[in-house]
């Protein structure tokens, strides 16, 4: 057996999707965007492929997985929340990105609130709850617009941030 550094199931760089590799290039602040209802049903996403627009009211706008839960359940209720993570949320990045085990469920990783909007991270001190405005397929992803309802803006000095398939530690 041979240990090595590399991800044992990568394509060669030459061989990926150039449209893919640039998207990873550009990097971003990760969110988790969450929907449902206290006591009935929850879904969750992290997200770096969203973006927010001025205007009165804020838009926010988000590349989401057309198969995901979160998907179904943000259009189904037409209500969600986006919250910003931070590096010592890595594990539940990792998580709700459906790439790291939850045993007991995501759900119970860390302490919720219930809002009319869905499930808001207690932690989270940038967030903002959300209405769904408008969605369309785009490429393989489902381009989501809502209205941001309510936004708290807060410090954000060790944000996560997702950059070439990595996390990026704060300050590099």
């Amino acid at each position: 057996m041979t240990i090595h550094s590399t991800h044992p199931f990568l394509e060669p760089e030459g061989d990926r999707d150039p449209v893919r590799r640039l998207r990873g290039r550009l990097g971003g602040t990760v969110s988790l965007w969450t929907s449902g209802s206290p006591g009935g049903e929850r879904a969750g996403l992290t997200v770096s492929s969203w973006m927010v627009a001025g205007g009165e009211p804020g838009r926010v706008l988000a590349l989401l997985d057309p198969d995901a839960d979160l998907t179904d359940l943000l259009l189904a209720t037409g209500r969600g929340v986006v919250q910003l993570l931070t590096w010592d949320d890595r594990d539940l990045a990792d998580v709700f990105a459906g790439t790291a085990p939850a045993p007991g469920g995501p759900w119970r990783l860390a302490p919720w609130e219930d809002t009319a909007h869905g499930p808001r991270l207690a932690r989270a001190t940038t967030w903002a709850s959300l209405e769904v405005e408008s969605d369309v397929d785009v490429g393989w992803s489902r381009l989501v617009t809502c209205r941001a309802e309510e936004v708290v803006v807060g410090d954000d000095a060790d944000a996560l941030v997702h950059r070439r398939g990595r996390y990026v530690p704060p300050g590099v």
